[in-house]
């Protein structure tokens, strides 16, 4: 029995969907941990190869991603963007205020479940001093725990977003000697203000976490100015 018209046509255009939604995701994976770094060049068949998809949806991936600003045009090539000091501090208010929102949920509507795995990943980083990258990863996915446990999809939407663009900071400040170890008791902080169900505490723990993190990358940045 032949298919409809139809139906072949929504049945290609959800396979399309679904194969711009992979490349889109394999190439903010790849600049979120590094593969591509800020100022790295995108090319469309290399992008293909490396993720086994057509170029159709890596140029739509790509499209996609220059709108959100997080490659742009250099010439006729794309590459990873780069945020300026303007872009920067942006960034880190944005996310200071809706992480700090997700530390005052999550004090509230965390449950004993989630913050015994915040606790043992807190625990656990102390098996990663030394190694920056591995730390970085980590801090990722425990903000994103705290993320989760706000129970609010919609701010956790909007912090994907914010953490996304995160990925466009040429290092984590958690490589400057020193970070790891204060950044390590400034975690322990926020999971004693969610333990406690003090969310005011949780809060300010949090925005203090993220004031010394900027804090660090501004003395950074400043130190590499010609």
């Amino acid at each position: 029995m032949r298919r409809p018209v139809f139906a072949l046509a929504i049945a290609c255009g959800i396979a399309a969907t679904v194969a711009m939604k992979d490349a889109y995701t394999l190439i903010v994976e790849a600049i979120d941990n590094g593969i591509y770094k800020p100022g790295n060049r995108l090319v469309e068949s290399e992008l293909a190869d490396r993720f086994g998809v057509s170029r159709t949806p890596v140029r739509e991936a790509l499209q996609r991603l220059e709108t959100q600003s997080m490659v742009k045009r250099d010439g006729r090539s794309l590459i990873v963007a780069t945020l300026d000091h303007n872009q920067l501090a942006e960034l880190y208010t944005v996310r200071t205020e809706l992480e700090a929102l997700a530390a005052r949920l999550a004090a509230r509507h965390a449950t004993p479940e989630e913050l015994r795995v915040l606790q043992s990943m807190v625990d656990e980083d102390l098996c990663h001093m030394g190694d920056a990258e591995a730390l970085a990863r980590a801090n990722r996915r425990f903000h994103h725990q705290i993320h989760l446990a706000s129970h609010n999809r919609y701010l956790v939407q909007q912090l994907d977003i914010v953490h996304r663009n995160m990925a466009l900071m040429a290092r984590s400040s958690l490589a400057v000697e020193g970070r790891p170890k204060v950044a390590l008791a400034e975690h322990q902080a926020i999971v004693d203000g969610l333990k406690s169900g003090d969310g005011a505490a949780a809060e300010a723990a949090l925005r203090a976490h993220i004031s010394k993190a900027f804090e660090t990358r501004l003395r950074e940045d400043a130190r590499r100015e010609p």
